[in-house]
């Protein structure tokens, strides 16, 4: 690996790697000009990153005051989960990805400052972990409660993203020291730490070391955390005590055997996109196939209409084990106890980008679009200062125990602080990069995997550089307009993703037929001679629509949810008559869906407008005879899914049943 492959600037920086067909652009190459996603991340950089600064650097969060006090810079004890050191260093990142857009040396600074306490804290020899430095009867690696692996995952990614970003090597050299530690410790095949770990999120981070640094002892640490999973008898020792063992942590199968996805939906995705990552770099053909399965599985047999995963709370296994914030049976999909955790949700997302880089097919994509418009973005408020952590599909007033976890995961309404704060640095960081997965570029071509205004200049495979312009107010109009600003003058292919749910799109050049056929769920591939001043059109028909559930989704049996390009709409009670319930509306089959843009509303959203019925009927049994219904005539207002709960306390439901004349 040479010099210019150890800066790669990808946020994955995959463009070495030699079994993937579409390769991450340099994070910076695309920034967003206006529209949707330019908003969202503006918002990050003025609101979100800062607010949530104040918060972890201060007394609330306690994350900067946890490595003070291990570098003896301050008196106190670890307050905080287990793994807010994780939590911490997602924050980082998203400050980092805010210098990269915008090279604010303050930020630089700041981060600078950041750094220098955790080389404080850190041991002689590496370790980094608040949460056992800070306690005298934690010892190291003895509890996979303690989430080490997982704090040491997002440690090296964010070590990695600071070196690309900056070119600085102090970030970096710390996260180098602590996974020689790691290697010395855990790649030799001793008993006791075989079946050692909860969170995997350090294979993903040592994939990002190896390509960042070229060490290929990195990927082979990060392959045997693979490779020994599911390969020890399943039973309780010292390493487990405090939390549940087997399916719950990926450890009863071994990865290449998985047929269903199971546990914990954040454990899982996060193990497998790791394991993508290692596929990446090694092309083993059992690995691939495994992950395919569980893709399929996870999007077309457990994945809700927002792109929501981890149905239940608490439940169990295929296997019988217990499980938490995780997956259960196939087109088990309740509505009001969802859990769908944020981070479950944007794992999706970030398992689907690493799968489009290795297949190139827009399926991918098509599932990071559905994440990040829908339950990636409902995880926080509009405001940009609040947060939810589980996300339903539909909330009742006192139907769910909201205080019965300290860690507050199931208020009713988005909070201010989570003491579970993994969620929203999760999100934070992942608008904040956005825009380096609206591209990719393969042997001799780009493809647009995300629309939204935005101008990009990066380099093609072959080192020419290549410049676009995207012109759109997509996800609310889905004419998209595509102009070359610059290219090389031999041929290549310009791909451009037909959304899954599009049907009748067109696209043109130059105002004439573009001679590709549209086809929905594909990248349209146009390979021709491009020159200075083509413009492409994709125009993509942006119908609201009444979407229904697989027959064996029991829980919306007779029921529907809209949806509109890429957004999925919901009801809520400050659009309702007073003491009306959610559950009193029925949408109209015949009605027309009407679509209205209002700029000043919830910082500009499309809201559907539609005739509805509401129902009078009795409430007092659990079981009534069945007498006509009383209807009443109403029009009802829906709103994108991400935008609910942000003005007051609300029921809401996404699925509604539905009369047909």
């Amino acid at each position: 690996m040479n010099a210019f492959d150890a800066q790669d600037k990808a946020i994955t920086a995959n463009s070495q790697s030699p079994y993937v067909k579409l390769r991450a652009t340099n994070f910076g190459d695309c920034q967003w000009t206006n529209g949707f996603w330019a908003d969202k991340t503006q918002k990050a950089l003025d609101v979100m990153i800062p607010y949530m600064g104040d918060v972890l650097c201060g007394d609330i969060g306690h994350a900067l005051n946890n490595f003070k006090i291990a570098a003896g810079m301050k008196e106190g004890e670890h307050k905080g989960m287990f793994w807010h050191d994780g939590d911490f260093y997602k924050f980082m990142e998203a400050k980092i990805y805010a210098y990269g857009l915008s090279k604010d040396k303050a930020l630089l600074d700041e981060l600078d400052e950041y750094i220098s306490i955790l080389e404080k804290a850190q041991e002689p020899d590496g370790y980094l972990q608040t949460q056992i430095q800070l306690r005298p009867d934690a010892d190291r690696y003895e509890n996979r409660k303690y989430h080490e692996m997982y704090n040491t995952g997002h440690l090296f990614i964010s070590a990695c993203a600071h070196f690309r970003m900056t070119g600085q090597r102090n970030f970096l050299d710390l996260a180098i020291k602590h996974a020689e530690l790691l290697y010395t410790i855990f790649f030799p095949d001793t008993r006791h730490y075989q079946r050692f770990g909860f969170n995997q999120t350090q294979i993903m981070g040592l994939v990002e070391l190896y390509r960042t640094v070229g060490d290929k002892k990195y990927l082979e640490l990060a392959q045997k955390f693979i490779d020994r999973r599911g390969t020890y008898e399943i039973e309780h020792d010292s390493t487990t005590v405090g939390y549940p063992i087997g399916d719950m942590v990926q450890e009863r199968t071994p990865l290449r055997e998985e047929k269903e996805p199971v546990g914990h939906a954040v454990l899982a995705l996060y193990y497998y996109a790791g394991a993508a990552d290692v596929y990446a770099e090694t092309g083993e053909d059992a690995l691939i196939n495994a992950l395919d399965g569980l893709w399929e599985s996870v999007t077309k047999k457990k994945m809700y209409a927002t792109g929501a995963v981890g149905q239940a709370h608490y439940g169990a296994s295929v296997n019988c084990d217990t499980i938490e914030e995780g997956f259960i049976d196939d087109y088990m999909m309740p509505n009001l106890t969802a859990y769908n955790e944020t981070c479950a949700n944007l794992c999706n997302a970030m398992f689907s980008f690493r799968m489009l880089g290795i297949h190139g097919q827009a399926k991918y994509a098509d599932i990071i679009e559905l994440v990040m418009h829908n339950s990636g973005l409902s995880g926080i408020s509009v405001e940009g200062k609040d947060y939810f952590y589980a996300n339903p599909l539909r909330m009742l007033h006192n139907t769910r125990n909201y205080d019965a976890h300290e860690d507050v995961t199931e208020t009713p309404n988005r909070e201010g602080y989570l003491s579970c704060f993994c969620c929203p640095p999760n999100l934070v960081r992942t608008i904040s990069n956005l825009s380096g997965w609206a591209y990719s570029v393969a042997d001799n071509g780009i493809y647009v995997n995300l629309y939204g205004s935005n101008n990009i200049t990066t380099a093609m495979h072959d080192g020419s550089t290549i410049k676009l312009t995207q012109d759109t107010e997509y996800p609310w109009k889905g004419l998209v307009k595509l102009t070359v600003d610059e290219c090389k003058s031999d041929a290549f292919d310009i791909a451009l993703r037909v959304p899954g749910w599009a049907t009748g799109a067109t696209i043109t050049i130059n105002g004439e037929d573009a001679g590709v056929e549209a086809t929905p769920e594909t990248y349209a591939i146009i390979n021709r001679e491009w020159k200075q001043g083509d413009v492409i059109i994709i125009d993509i028909p942006m119908e609201a629509t009444f979407i229904e559930g697989h027959p064996r989704i029991e829980e919306v049996r007779n029921q529907v949810a809209v949806k509109r390009g890429p957004i999925v709409y919901c009801v809520e009670t400050p659009d309702l008559p007073e003491d009306t319930s959610v559950l009193d509306v029925y949408l109209r089959g015949d009605s027309k869906l009407e679509v209205d843009y209002r700029a000043e509303f919830l910082e500009g959203t499309a809201i559907i407008t539609t005739d509805a019925y509401l129902r009078t009927a009795s409430k007092e049994s659990m079981y009534n005879v069945v007498a006509k219904p009383q209807w009443k005539d109403y029009k009802a207002n829906l709103v994108p899914y991400y935008a609910w709960s942000n003005r007051g306390t609300a029921e809401m439901t996404v699925f509604m049943p539905i009369v047909w004349s």
